[in-house]
């Protein structure tokens, strides 16, 4: 008989088909932000892009890594050096001094990025007290 029996390898991939449809939902990329509730038009969200965070306690993570302003300056100057099309997210706590938005915002455009999208979240998913 010369045939192949292919059985245990649908066996095999059917499995690690479920084990990524689990998984691929608990992959949320960036840090937990409470977004300000606005009414405007949901930005599309592409894989690989880049995301600021800027939490409540004043962190700034760029994806997950904890960063300073100045470091992440530097760190968005290095990344998008090479790349034509320079865009990123901003996700800021909705308790944020504006100041401090304002300077984060002033280093991401000072390391050469002016097509920033800033995150919110629609006021129609926000839970009235």
């Amino acid at each position: 008989m010369a045939e192949i029996n292919v059985t245990p390898l649908v066996d095999v991939m059917l499995v690690l088909l479920i084990i990524f449809m689990v998984t691929a939902p608990m992959l949320q990329q960036g840090v937990d932000v409470d977004l300000p509730a606005v009414a405007a038009r949901e930005l599309p969200l592409q894989s690989g892009q880049l995301i600021v965070s800027i939490t409540k306690d004043r962190r700034v993570f760029l994806n997950r890594a904890l960063l300073t302003v100045p470091q992440l300056r530097e760190k968005l100057m290095a990344i998008y050096r090479e790349k034509p099309n320079k865009e990123i997210f901003l996700r800021a706590h909705r308790d944020i001094p504006y100041g401090f938005v304002g300077r984060t915002l002033g280093a991401i455009r000072a390391s050469g990025i002016y097509r920033i999208g800033l995150v919110t979240k629609d006021p129609a998913t926000v839970k009235q007290p």
